[in-house]
């Protein structure tokens, strides 16, 4: 684990503590092409009232417009939380390169948790990297919960 890979998971917390902030789950994501952040997206389930805006599609979104283009070949994307299966689709579409997540998730997570996505025999996989800062995304999650009861 790279000082950068951390700073990468470190804004991807960040953005993960603005959904809190604003009632949702606590994800946040942030994708990199060539040392630099171009895409950002946090979860905004519950302020929009939409099951489709989870962190990494948010993201996926902005890098896309960043670049011009649905491909992001060659961009690693940090998520706060294990991706879903949705997002896990969203990724192999987009041909992220590689995929960095904290927390894992044994509920929904579709890169280990419940299945691993990653491992079907689809044309593209992109290299997978569990538990980075996996302490400080778990008690974001874990501190957001108890709050709730």
């Amino acid at each position: 684990m790279s000082v950068g890979q951390e700073a990468f998971m470190a804004r991807a917390l960040d953005l993960a503590k603005e959904a809190g902030e604003r009632g949702d789950v606590p994800v946040g994501c942030v994708i990199i092409k060539d040392g630099e952040i171009i895409g950002r997206g946090r979860n905004m389930r519950e302020e929009k009232q939409s099951a489709l805006l989870h962190a990494e599609i948010a993201a996926i979104g902005d890098a896309c417009r960043a670049l011009g283009s649905r491909r992001l070949e060659g961009c690693d994307m940090y998520v706060t939380l294990e991706p879903c299966p949705m997002c896990a689709g969203a990724i192999l579409n987009a041909r992220i390169s590689r995929v960095f997540y904290g927390a894992g998730d044994e509920n929904m997570g579709a890169c280990g948790g419940v299945i691993n996505i990653f491992e079907e025999a689809f044309g593209f996989k992109p290299k997978l990297y569990r538990g980075l800062l996996e302490k400080e995304c778990s008690s974001l999650l874990t501190d957001f919960f108890k709050k709730l009861r």
